[in-house]
């Protein structure tokens, strides 16, 4: 353990970036969590402190290039140096085509895949000089395919997947591990409860993913030992119609 790391998840909610933070935050690592909202992170913040572990919260909005730059230099500055990064925001959608505006698309892109890069920019030049470093893209169906009503959805993941790609490329080669998890499956959340109770009744049959499992492999897919990387897997409940 190493209180002198810092983990960074961008889109630390209730559930997946909250669990994220929680199991580094475990190892010692000190969470700098962010949301929209930063009075929505108190409850994560609480908890992860009153578990032994260090965080901070952070009202960011990661679409802003001067925001993200200002919340990386702040964290190396003021906190520690930053040793994963993980990008989880999501903006997931459903219109169909005709009724799907410009303002929509572009806004699903903006969260999904532009504030991506961002994040994956900032944090690249502080793991490049130290030639270590793990940044982490969490990966949807829609990184793999398109379905009728997500257009806008599946076009920000797939821009998301190609990012991780590209940078995997560069990266690799001056010691940063850059993954693209993919969760193919409902994820055990209050939106899966109140808009798909069918789906979340399966829960009890282990039919939707614990976000703790989640974590659990963001965590060890930065413990691999860089002769045996992994690139991109995917994570998916064992009823799911793949």
């Amino acid at each position: 353990m190493n209180p002198q790391k810092a983990v960074l998840v961008i889109g630390a909610g209730d559930a997946t970036g909250g669990a994220i933070a929680r199991r580094f935050a475990r190892e010692g690592y000190i969470a700098c969590v962010t949301r929209r909202s930063a009075d929505k992170l108190q409850p994560l913040v609480e908890q992860i402190r009153a578990d032994g572990g260090q965080a901070h919260g952070f009202g960011s909005d990661a679409r802003q290039e001067e925001a993200m730059a200002s919340l990386v230099a702040h964290i190396e500055r003021d906190i520690a140096p930053i040793e994963v990064a993980v990008f989880n925001i999501g903006a997931n959608v459903r219109f169909p085509i005709t009724e799907t505006t410009a303002r929509v698309y572009f806004k699903v892109w903006e969260m999904a895949c532009f504030a991506g890069f961002l994040m994956g920019r900032e944090a690249a030049k502080v793991m490049v000089p130290r030639g270590r470093g793990t940044i982490l893209f969490t990966g949807a169906t829609a990184s793999l395919r398109g379905r009728d009503g997500f257009a806008a959805f599946a076009g920000a993941k797939h821009g998301l997947r190609a990012l991780a790609q590209s940078m995997a490329r560069e990266l690799w080669p001056k010691g940063i591990h850059v993954a693209h998890p993919i969760i193919d499956g409902a994820i055990d959340t209050d939106f899966i409860q109140s808009n798909f109770p069918e789906r979340y009744a399966t829960k009890a049959q282990d039919g939707i993913v614990n976000p703790e499992r989640i974590a659990e492999l963001y965590w060890q897919i930065h413990q691999q030992p860089r002769d045996a990387w992994t690139h991109e897997t995917e994570l998916r409940p064992w009823m799911e119609p793949w």
